[in-house]
């Protein structure tokens, strides 16, 4: 992996020299717009709307639109004057335990490795980290933005796990909250949890679920080419769900159907360590 950021952690009056990671990647397909007479690729320039000439990077800036649809102008050196906390620090805000912070604030992960001779310090942190049992809310700047983060362990790594902002979460604000509930019956509550049972594990086994629209389109994208013919399978069809109990029912006995036929057996030792436990299994590294 190559560091995408330098810099440090500011813990009281320690300071932890870090290099950060991104911890995940997108593995979706990627498409380009082509033609679809000859495979050529599209190519857009980029042309002002008000003297319809093409703009060289050069002289592109930033504008912020505003309500009356006047255009404010802001420049390099005018953005380089705004109030930023550090541009190369993470500090340390408070402690808090990791389930009072709903995972709707989560955004990226980034895994912090210790810089030479901060070894010491990092383990320091990482262990009283796992000890508390709690989490470190810090402050950051990233890419000229400062964001919320907290700082976490992970398969015996520090993780930044950047934050959303309060007003970045939209409020959940809908009808049917405002109406008089339906009654739920205790049959059906009664179903609905013998449902949840039937589909439930001891511990999040990633390993065991797969993207299989992005291997399909994989698969046609190798097959078209092959010159191959390609087939599209018939879409199923289902209809209106309009006995509730009946449905609780169905699920319940596929569930258990599905799990006494598909659920993988594993031996002891083969069995993951939950996530955020230190001395966990390694991630194996890809190849």
């Amino acid at each position: 992996m190559r560091a995408m950021w330098k810099g440090s952690i500011s813990f009281g009056l320690v300071t932890i020299p870090i290099k950060l990671y991104a911890a995940t990647e997108t593995k979706n397909v990627s498409f380009r717009q082509v033609h679809a007479a000859d495979g050529g690729r599209i190519q857009y320039k980029r042309v002002c709307t008000i003297c319809g000439e093409e703009v060289p990077y050069s002289d592109i800036a930033k504008g912020y639109e505003l309500s009356n649809g006047d255009m404010v102008v802001l420049d390099n050196d005018d953005l380089a004057g705004l109030p930023l906390a550090s541009t190369s620090g993470i500090d340390v805000l408070e402690f808090v335990p990791l389930e009072s912070v709903d995972p709707m604030y989560y955004d990226r992960g980034y895994y912090l490795e210790p810089d030479k001779g901060a070894a010491k310090p990092y383990v320091l942190l990482r262990d009283a980290l796992h000890k508390s049992g709690r989490v470190a809310i810090v402050k950051v700047a990233l890419r000229q933005r400062e964001t919320l983060a907290l700082l976490r362990v992970w398969s015996d790594v520090l993780v930044l796990q950047t934050m959303l902002w309060p007003d970045e979460v939209r409020a959940a604000d809908f009808d049917f909250l405002h109406e008089d509930l339906p009654e739920v019956r205790q049959e059906e509550m009664s179903m609905a949890g013998m449902l949840i049972d039937s589909l439930s594990e001891e511990v999040f086994e990633p390993d065991k679920f797969h993207d299989d629209y992005r291997e399909a389109v994989l698969e046609l994208v190798d097959a078209k080419a092959e010159g191959q013919t390609i087939t599209q399978p018939a879409k199923e069809t289902t209809g209106e769900v309009v006995d509730l109990m009946a449905a609780l029912q169905a699920s319940v006995e596929g569930a258990k159907k599905g799990s006494a036929g598909t659920k993988p057996s594993s031996s002891d030792d083969e069995k993951p360590a939950k996530a955020g436990k230190r001395g966990g299994a390694k991630k194996k590294e890809s190849a």
